[in-house]
Parts: structure tokens; C-alpha cells; sequence
């Protein structure tokens, strides 16, 4: 299975480096910052090898594609990204849409479409078996989901509900930091849920010691994300708002 390790960039987002172990080809996710982007993935060459094969980008916004043009530069690597929003991306050596796949060494990752926080998001999705890695950029958070800047609290539900359709082992490598904050809001919207009660204190002790929150499980999230737990559109909308003002 692709192994994924978050690189920490700017304040608290997350680039991801991703080796295919076959291959041993590795690729990156949203680089944003192209000096910690760059050391991490030559320390990554010197300690097994391969070579940086891509360039993966969920959306267009500036802390996850600045260091974009740097990292390629230095690598040579292939940036992928969606077609629809081509025209306000780095240059992209591959556009894909919706049902697109892209290859890596001898995995495959699915293109899916999942506007809500941009009209133009995607995420890749990688499965084997009921084991899966999902790059889902700022459409889903541990314990939150991306504000909804350019789309709909519909098209944000109907993203989210087809993450939630994806096996529970499922790793999400979302792209910021944000889960220790998203859960003082989870159990404010949801008091009584004990699943998020048990997962929150698994969050403090991992900040505690300096180590990411991600990736986290999809069948944590399954259980204590109320945004992806939001039974209808309404329910979703209501939810973001009150986030958006929760202090």
C-alpha cells in the first residue's frame, strides 16, 4: 500500500510525501513550501531511493500550491491537477477530471470531482482491498470540513457522503492541522458522542508530544466527525455557519 507521511509547511498545513514501495517512485501533495518540501523528499531519496515521479494538487489556493514551480524545477516531476481550475494552477503537465486516473509506480489513484470549499477541488483516492489512502486536500478535516468559499453546502454533503461510502481503513491525509481546534466544536455540536470523547484525548496526547494528528481513519470520523455524520444538506449548512463564527 502507498505509504504517506505528512511534511509540516507554514503555520499548520500538511504537504504529503507518498512512496509506492514497489516502485519505490515517490510523489508529493500539495507543496506549498518548497524548502521543507525539497529537504523532505531528498532525505526520503537518500534513505531508500527512487526518484520523484509527481506532483499531486487538490485546489487552486496559494498554501497548498506555492512551492508548486520550485519543486518541480529541482525534481522534474509531472504536476497533475484539475482541469477545470487549469487556468488559475501552476502549469499543469496533466489535467484530469472527474473518472481521471493517475498512475504511480504500480498503484493507481482515482480522480474524483468534490467542490464545496472550491468549485474545482479534487481529491485522489487510492484502494487496495479494504485498505485505502484518500488525499483530500481542504474538503474534509479530521473533526471538520474546508468553509465553504467558492461552493454549496449541497455540493460540500455530496462530497462528503462519498468519502463516507469508502472503507472504513481508509487513511485521510487531509491538508491542515486543524483537528485538535475542530474537536472543541465536535463536542460542542455533538456533547453526548463518547466515540469522540475517546478520540479527542487520542488528539491531545499526540499534540502533547508533537506528533501530527494524521492521518486520521475514516471509520473515526465515521464516528465522531459531525460533518460527515450530517444526515441531510440542512443539517451540513447549519453545522458551517456555526463553525465558521465558533470561538
Amino acid at each position: 500500500m502507498i505509504e504517506a507521511t505528512p511534511v509540516p509547511i507554514l503555520s499548520d498545513n500538511y504537504a504529503w510525501l507518498l512512496r509506492e514501495p514497489e516502485s519505490g517512485l515517490l510523489a508529493v501533495v500539495d507543496p506549498a513550501d518548497a524548502t521543507p518540501v525539497i529537504a523532505a523528499i531528498e532525505a526520503a531519496i537518500r534513505e531508500k531511493g527512487g526518484e520523484l515521479a509527481l506532483i499531486l494538487l487538490t485546489h487552486h489556493h496559494g498554501d497548498h500550491v506555492a512551492g508548486t514551480d520550485e519543486v518541480r524545477a529541482r525534481f522534474g516531476a509531472a504536476v497533475v491537477g484539475a482541469r477545470a481550475d487549469a487556468h488559475r494552477l501552476p502549469r499543469l503537465d496533466r489535467e484530469v477530471a472527474e473518472g481521471s486516473e493517475v498512475d504511480f509506480g504500480a498503484a493507481t489513484a482515482r480522480v474524483w470531482e468534490t467542490p464545496g470549499h472550491t468549485r474545482g477541488h479534487i481529491a485522489y483516492v487510492f484502494t487496495e482491498g479494504e485498505q485505502g489512502l484518500l488525499l483530500c486536500g481542504d474538503t474534509l478535516f479530521s473533526l471538520g470540513c474546508g468553509r465553504l468559499l467558492e461552493g454549496t453546502a449541497q455540493e460540500m454533503f455530496t462530497s462528503l457522503q462519498r468519502f463516507a461510502a469508502l472503507p472504513p481503513a481508509t487513511l485521510v491525509c487531509c491538508g491542515h492541522e486543524y483537528t485538535e481546534s475542530n474537536a472543541r466544536f465536535a463536542r460542542h455540536a455533538d456533547p453526548e458522542n463518547l466515540d469522540l470523547m475517546a478520540y479527542e484525548q487520542q488528539v491531545l496526547a499526540c499534540r502533547a508530544e508533537g506528533r501530527p494528528s494524521l492521518p486520521s481513519r475514516l471509520a473515526d470520523e465515521l464516528a465522531c466527525n459531525p460533518f460527515i455524520r450530517a444526515p441531510d444538506v440542512a443539517t451540513l449548512a447549519d453545522l458551517r455557519t456555526r463553525k465558521d463564527y465558533f470561538r
